[in-house]
């Protein structure tokens, strides 16, 4: 499989250790996956070597979820959170850099605001992003390589910056003669289809809409817990049709391919602008994992479906959730739809893998996105590389 890009990719590069360290829309902490990765004869060889999770302590998590809202933190608490996340992040690498060989440290950054279109009602003049989390820190505290900051570069180059793990999904899930939908249920879900031939110009991704965050969201607002575990909340309610009737009716769902989208517009206060007492936590979030369910299949029905699909592998934390696959599977019923653990991987994995084999390419100073996802007018090397 040849990289899309200007350049291909040489058939042999040597291996190299990196740690890949995403946080998601989740906010629910950090992940870290060592991967070993080598190209030889032309493929990528790739094994997992370790893992390591730490949650952001609860006063930095609330005030990252305030910083998510517009006008919920002023470029004071935006600094100071740029560096105290860049330390949690540290402290997480140098812990497993002290078990492990690792060459290269690969990291997403912690997204707190994306704009991947202009919106005059909404403010959103210029497209733009912003992922907290200082690099340097990392690099002082390991004494270790980074690549950062990968969604920049895709932005200048007519991108969307978003979503950038379908590179990572092409290289490491493909499968020749499987037209194979990898599909990440985090705070946002997003899916990338992966054509049987390989072609990297015919993968087919985007973000069909939410997937935890609103979940999350409501039962923090309704229970005080962090998430509904095992779905048993949604699964003792009922769905309110019309309220769901009214979420479904959001224009981002709509939009074509490529496309974008995050915490900016799918959050309580957009949806529930009066709050959310008018409902019992089990209907709620009842109603919440059914529209999940209903955007995601949706999606499919109008995008995927058309051209075909063998099956799709479910990732992220949804992933997890029992009510919420028993609801996709309901909706999308002649889907063969297994779970990145039924095939030995790892659901936590899809996307901390993704960005360490962008952070592996952007070393060599390859190209590591593809315009079929974002949009932009050509591949580019994407990340800024730190060095000790």
């Amino acid at each position: 499989m040849t990289p899309a890009g200007e350049r291909p990719w040489p058939a042999d590069l040597p291996p190299l250790n990196v740690l890949g360290v995403m946080s998601g829309t989740s906010l629910d902490g950090m992940d870290a996956v060592l991967a070993r990765l080598e190209r030889s004869g032309g493929a990528l060889r790739w094994s997992v070597e370790a893992r390591a999770e730490a949650a952001f302590d609860d006063a930095l998590r609330a005030r990252l979820l305030r910083a998510i809202e517009p006008g919920g933190a002023d470029v004071v608490e935006l600094t100071q959170l740029h560096a105290e996340v860049g330390e949690a992040y540290a402290e997480l690498c140098a812990r497993v850099a002290a078990a492990h060989p690792v060459d290269l440290v690969a990291l997403s950054g912690q997204t707190v605001f994306h704009i991947p279109r202009t919106d005059e009602a909404r403010g959103w003049r210029s497209v733009a992003t912003l992922q907290l989390g200082e690099p340097a820190r990392v690099v002082e505290r390991c004494g270790l390589p980074v690549v950062s900051d990968f969604r920049q570069s895709d932005l200048a180059a007519g991108g969307q910056g978003a979503p950038m793990v379908p590179f990572g999904d092409l290289h490491l899930f493909g499968q020749r003669g499987v037209r194979r939908a990898v599909h990440n249920l985090g705070g946002i879900g997003n899916v990338t289809v992966l054509p049987a031939d390989g072609d990297p110009a015919a993968v087919l991704a985007f973000d069909t809409g939410p997937a935890n965050c609103l979940l999350d969201e409501a039962v923090a607002a309704t229970t005080g817990a962090s998430f509904d575990e095992g779905g048993a909340l949604a699964a003792a309610g009922r769905v309110d049709e019309a309220l769901l009737a009214r979420l479904l009716r959001h224009p981002y769902l709509r939009l074509p391919p490529p496309k974008t989208t995050g915490r900016e517009v799918f959050n309580l206060r957009e949806f529930f602008p009066d709050g959310v007492a008018a409902w019992s936590p089990a209907d709620l979030l009842a109603t919440l994992t059914a529209f999940t369910a209903e955007t995601t299949a949706d999606a499919y029905r109008r995008w995927v479906l058309p051209g075909g699909l063998d099956e799709a592998l479910l990732a992220g934390g949804g992933a997890l959730n029992p009510t919420l696959v028993g609801m996709l599977r309901e909706r999308l019923p002649g889907v063969r739809m297994r779970t990145f653990e039924e095939l030995g991987w790892r659901s936590k994995d899809r996307e901390t893998l993704a960005f360490a084999l962008m952070g592996y390419a952007a070393w060599f100073g390859l190209p590591n996105t593809l315009p079929s996802a974002t949009g932009a007018r050509r591949a580019v090397v994407a990340g800024r590389i730190a060095r000790p």
